[in-house]
């Protein structure tokens, strides 16, 4: 398969999981699935992992590997080569910033995940906001979960979204890193190594 054919395989699998990762932030602002006070929103959720970084910094990669497609390998062979290499050599800085923003994503993911969700629980006798949970304690157990008095399934939904980014951000760095390993390939071989005769027809 040309390189650039395969760069564009990437870049429509990198979309959608884009599109699920604004999602699942955008949700993140309705824990439990209710509307709160911004204050009562958990702190990781602003920081836009999932807007941001798997997001926005997701879609120029993703639209730059797009572009790289080469239906009929036309110039693999000839003058035209050089212009291609320097297209998939480009690429590399593009999956860079992906790996970059899906690294970010899943970095604020995995602390909001072992933090845990901010909620309305007992403190002394009376009801406070914040966090009650420290170090991913609630986990694996169901009865700490049950401290958080409202919103109601705050855990589970909390846990659910930043689970999903945290997933949909180590597909993405994977697919950035393979396209470096292609953009690679490409600025060497040309963008259909192999793939031409010689007079550049498949």
């Amino acid at each position: 398969m040309c390189s650039g054919n395969f760069a564009r395989c990437l870049g429509i699998t990198l979309m959608p999981l884009s599109i699920v990762c604004v999602l699942c932030n955008i949700l993140l602002f309705f824990p439990g699935g209710k509307s709160v006070e911004s204050e009562h929103i958990t702190e990781q959720v602003w920081y836009f992992g999932g807007i941001l970084g798997s997001g926005v910094l997701m879609i120029f990669p993703a639209l730059v590997f797009l572009g790289l497609k080469n239906n009929d390998c036309c110039g693999c062979c000839g003058n035209e080569s050089c212009g291609r290499r320097f297209a998939m050599l480009s690429s590399i800085l593009f999956a860079a910033v992906g790996v970059l923003g899906a690294g970010y994503s899943v970095i604020v993911s995995a602390v909001a995940i072992n933090s845990g969700p901010k909620c309305l629980f007992y403190t002394n006798g009376t009801e406070t906001w914040g966090q009650p949970f420290s170090n991913g304690d609630y986990l694996a157990n169901n009865t700490v979960q049950s401290l958080c008095l409202e919103p109601d399934k705050v855990v589970s939904w909390h846990l659910g979204l930043f689970s999903v980014l945290l997933v949909m951000g180590l597909i993405q760095m994977v697919l950035c890193a393979v396209q470096v390993v292609n953009g690679l390939l490409g600025a060497l071989c040309g963008d259909c190594c192999g793939c031409c005769g010689e007079n550049g027809a498949v």
